[in-house]
């Protein structure tokens, strides 16, 4: 190690266009706008053969690859025809690749520069990079840190699947409970990587003498991947790079075009504030699970497309469902709007039954009575309004019911916070949600910002025409009910799926702000569309359709280079000396078995940092650790000193860290903590809240052993 010191500061021209081949593979297909979007291209029927009736199941796509020279050459050919690497396509297969790994690379550097310029991070002590991540941050670190720093890898898991810290008395599976998967992972490399780099005799970290002045003692600083924090970080920001990758991916096999993965790119980055946060809160769980959503919309849109499918496809998109499930507790639900979504494609007939069953497999039956429907004289029309009504029983009214049957409570919350947002209802967790803006409407300048990016009116744009086509298939059907000719007019299912998506992000979006995080993202793969032949084949033939994306991206360019350079102008360091001295006190001052409640941020910080038990923290999803806070949070409400102390002694409470500006504080009317008490509490309305009493005077039932500026801890005095 070095010991040093140091002040502290803190696309060529488009070609013309031509023809779509009827084989074209995903990349080279999507490598260029004259080239045409791929799509499927029907044989003829055999003469023996029926007309088909829209969803007989999937046929063999043209252009295979010929089944010669033995099984070795038979499975190589298969190979390079499936990746699009035939001769006359591996140069703008591999152009395509280069230029999303360009577009990965870029997004790293973005989101690691906005980083370091906003907290100054390489130059902070390890006890400032820890209170750094504040909130649920701090307690998904402190399990990372927890497998670092155990004897052995083993140890440190048996450690978090057998946790005393978290919920003190409570032994808990925080690997089950948290979804610390991504932890387990980082941690396992962290330890090899160290292990191998001191095999080798490489220096992973250097370590300095930070001054920080005004009186403050100076500060050891370490840079390098062997630093934890830092090696954590560097992983998340990698992966997240990727994903920007994989969105210029998408794009282009959305849109036909590499044009079209230019203009997802650029729309993400003009609207970076709006699509992510991973530079600010690198370790919450969407920053580990939402590239491998990106991936997995990008496989279901091969599946929706091809006209064959490939075990190695629905491989993928297993394994990508597993990676995004895994790390998020709320991934459920995003899949809830895609199965929806995918259902509405499929009951309008843009996909074949054999692809919904591959998807899917089977959802609630519903899918295995299709042939007894289509065995009922029925109209299209009620076909589809019969498939919806078992769709909204099979989802909705199902999970309800089971719910209540066996009392499952840990996501009842979300009802309660959606039935809050259409009705008046009120109750303590609902308050504590909706008063964060975060989970608060959908503010009314997000959609002006879209509108200054141009992004909401390119959208808006490429809807209308996939609605126009929508409602000219189904006036189709409707008005001939010739099923001969469905399968058609009944092409591109992607489109409507990925217009149903929209809606349901749409949705999401509004009623819960932290939710944009889906729909600005998606809205930008579905501005790649303006680039695509079968939405806009008809002003592609009048004016050049390189003229067109340029003159967009130059018009969206305007606000959003303004965009970026306000991020870009983000410069600060971070501090919290108010925190630091609690940390420090708690930890030479009161034993290792010493039991803490408080403000769910705090108790986040005082676990990673301080290493002590803590009655409640801020992942709020358990129904057990709601109850839990909302006793330890009756240090704001009107109730008598002696009964909340009764409480706290039943959760074995030794000290409480009280923070008086909880007290005062309000995000909007009715939002304080003695406001929302009212609520839960009206008994008791009118009186003085408790904190402001124990503010003055803690005394008979608490005893004031620290206090700063910040946080002034209460002893509980024992009867």
């Amino acid at each position: 190690m070095v010991l040093q010191a140091r002040n502290k500061h803190r696309e060529a021209a488009p070609k013309p266009p031509q023809p779509p081949r009827a084989s074209q593979s995903p990349l080279r297909g999507a490598s260029d706008i004259g080239a045409g979007e791929p799509g499927p291209e029907r044989a003829p029927l055999s003469p023996g053969r029926k007309g088909a009736a829209g969803r007989k199941g999937p046929r063999a796509e043209p252009g295979a690859p010929p089944a010669g020279g033995g099984l070795g050459g038979r499975l190589a050919a298969r190979l390079r025809w499936a990746l699009g690497l035939r001769r006359a396509g591996r140069g703008r297969t591999w152009t395509t690749l280069l230029l999303a790994v360009f577009a990965a690379v870029l997004h790293w550097s973005h989101i690691t520069h906005l980083f370091e310029n906003d907290r100054h991070f390489s130059h902070l002590s390890t006890l400032e990079r820890e209170m750094a991540f504040r909130t649920e941050m701090g307690l998904y670190y402190s399990y990372f840190k927890t497998i670092v720093e155990a004897p052995s890898f083993l140890n440190g898991v048996w450690m978090i699947m057998n946790d005393k810290l978290t919920e003190y008395p409570l032994v808990i599976n925080t690997l089950k409970r948290f979804n610390l998967y991504p932890e387990v992972i980082l941690a396992s490399w962290y330890r090899i990587y160290t292990k191998i780099m001191d095999l080798i005799g490489i220096q992973t970290k250097i370590c300095w003498t930070v001054t920080r002045g005004e009186g403050l003692s100076p500060i050891e600083s370490c840079e390098g991947l062997g630093d934890p924090a830092c090696f954590y970080v560097a992983v998340i920001f990698i992966l997240n790079g990727l994903m920007m990758a994989l969105f210029f991916i998408y794009g282009t096999y959305l849109s036909g075009s590499r044009l079209g993965g230019l203009v997802t790119v650029l729309c993400f980055f003009f609207n970076h504030g709006e699509c992510t946060r991973v530079m600010w809160t690198p370790p919450l769980r969407e920053s580990f699970s939402y590239p491998f959503l990106v991936l997995q919309m990008l496989l279901v849109t091969h599946i929706l497309r091809a006209t064959k499918l490939y075990r190695g496809s629905l491989i993928a998109l297993c394994i990508s469902n597993v990676f995004f499930m895994l790390p998020w507790q709320f991934a459920q639900f995003v899949l809830l709007t895609q199965i929806a979504s995918l259902f509405a494609v499929y009951v309008v007939g843009y996909i074949d039954i054999c692809k919904l069953r591959k998807i899917i497999y089977i959802h609630m039956g519903i899918l295995a009575m299709k042939p007894h429907f289509l065995k009922i004289n029925v109209s299209e029309l009620s076909l589809w309004v019969i498939q919806g009504c078992f769709w909204l029983f099979g989802t909705v009214i199902l999970k309800y019911l089971t719910s209540k049957i066996f009392g499952i409570a840990d996501d009842a919350h979300i009802g309660n916070l959606l039935t809050s947002k259409f009705f008046s209802y009120k109750d303590f967790d609902t308050l504590l949600y909706t008063c964060a803006a975060e989970f608060d409407f959908m503010e009314k300048e997000t959609p002006l910002r879209y509108t200054k990016t141009l992004l909401l009116p390119v959208v808006l744009v490429v809807f209308v025409a996939i609605v126009r086509k929508i409602i000219s298939d189904m006036w189709g059907v409707l008005a001939k009910q010739q099923t001969h000719v469905r399968k058609h007019q009944f092409d591109h299912g992607e489109l409507v799926y990925h217009a149903l998506q929209l809606l349901a992000y749409t949705a999401l979006g509004i009623l819960i702000m932290r939710l944009k995080l889906f729909l600005t993202p998606h809205m930008c793969v579905m501005a790649s569309l303006i680039c695509s032949r079968q939405l806009f084949g008809w002003l592609f033939c009048k004016v050049h359709p390189g003229a067109v994306v340029f003159a967009v991206l130059a018009a969206m360019s305007i606000q959003g280079s303004a965009n970026l350079q306000t991020q870009w102008n983000i410069v600060g360091e971070f501090s919290n000396l108010p925190q630091e001295e609690l940390i420090e006190w708690i930890k030479y001052s009161t034993k290792p078995d010493a039991v803490f409640a408080g403000a769910m941020p705090t108790m986040a910080s005082v676990k990673l940092s301080a290493l002590r038990p803590i009655v409640n923290h801020p992942h709020y999803e358990d129904a057990g650790l709601r109850a839990r806070t909302k006793i330890v949070y009756s240090m704001y409400s009107r109730k008598a000193a002696e009964e909340v102390k009764r409480e706290l002694i039943k959760l074995k409470v030794n000290y409480y860290i009280l923070e008086e500006s909880w007290c005062v504080r309000r995000s909007k009317p009715g939002c304080s903590m003695p406001e929302i008490w009212d609520v839960e509490d009206p008994a008791n309305a009118g009186k003085t809240p408790l904190c402001n009493l124990l503010v003055k005077d803690s005394k008979p039932h608490f005893t004031t052993v620290f206090q700063n500026s910040v946080y002034k801890v209460l002893e509980v005095v024992k009867e």
